[in-house]
């Protein structure tokens, strides 16, 4: 299935992920990418290294209709099986990719045998995304980008992809977030409000945040393009006065 949204989805791969080892930093630096493109996270999953798992993942995510990233498990190791899952989940086999060996051989002189070259071998008809730091590539297949764990590499590799692939889906006005704190108020209390905001502005995604430290305290916010975030957001105020809810706008 193409990709026809700037909406994106993030596989994140490693059993050190998900036993706390080690901490993920590829939906931060994602994130801070996708905003300055206005586009926007979708979901996140979290894989283990382990090959029904992943050909379960790379299945599934075949049927989305976003843009795909995936982290980790594309080394020469026994446990990275994400090039062979790729493949065997998009019905295409692996074969050493000549421009990759190239690379790899640019990269690592003879030392690239009889290990490194492994990394070569890729998805069959696979486009190549560029490793600005070791020159070990990343491989696009469909609207699946598959880049190293590590995220010094990762954070250019996807850039790229997105300016590359992607331009065409950016936006020059991207969504902006108003927030407010309302105090000395249930959430139970709006919910009548936000179905009148939502059913008046439906052009803007709302979100309530009750405290967990504060009581009655509600972090109230509205997201979506500039006008009708501040349409829908006087729109509100108004009705906080109405009903006499103390409303502070917080700082964008």
């Amino acid at each position: 299935m193409k990709a026809v949204s700037n909406r994106v989805g993030l596989i994140l791969i490693g059993d050190e992920l998900l036993s706390g080892q080690r901490q993920d930093k590829h939906m931060a630096n994602v994130i801070v990418a996708l905003k300055a493109r206005g586009m926007t996270l979708a979901w996140v999953r979290m894989v283990a290294d382990e090959r029904e798992a992943l050909l379960t993942t790379f299945r599934e995510t075949q049927q989305t209709h976003e843009i795909v990233m995936s982290f980790g498990g594309i080394g020469a190791t026994p446990d990275d099986l994400t090039r062979q899952c790729a493949a065997e989940a998009f019905g295409l086999k692996l074969f050493r990719h000549p421009q990759a060996v190239a690379l790899i051989e640019r990269q690592f002189g003879d030392k690239a045998y009889p290990q490194r070259i492994r990394m070569a071998e890729l998805p069959d008809g696979c486009t190549l995304i560029p490793n600005p730091i070791n020159n070990v590539p990343g491989f696009k297949v469909a609207h699946h980008h598959f880049v190293p764990g590590f995220p010094k590499m990762a954070e250019p590799m996807i850039e790229w992809v997105l300016d590359t692939h992607y331009r065409h889906l950016q936006t020059p006005n991207p969504d902006v977030e108003q927030r407010w704190e309302l105090c000395n108020v249930l959430e139970s209390d709006l919910i009548p409000m936000m179905e009148q905001l939502l059913e008046t502005f439906p052009a803007v995604r709302l979100s309530s945040l009750p405290s967990t430290e504060r009581s009655r305290v509600i972090d109230f916010g509205l997201k979506g393009q500039p006008q009708a975030v501040n349409d829908a957001g006087e729109w509100f105020e108004l009705q906080m006065q109405a009903q006499a809810i103390s409303c502070h706008r917080q700082a964008s």
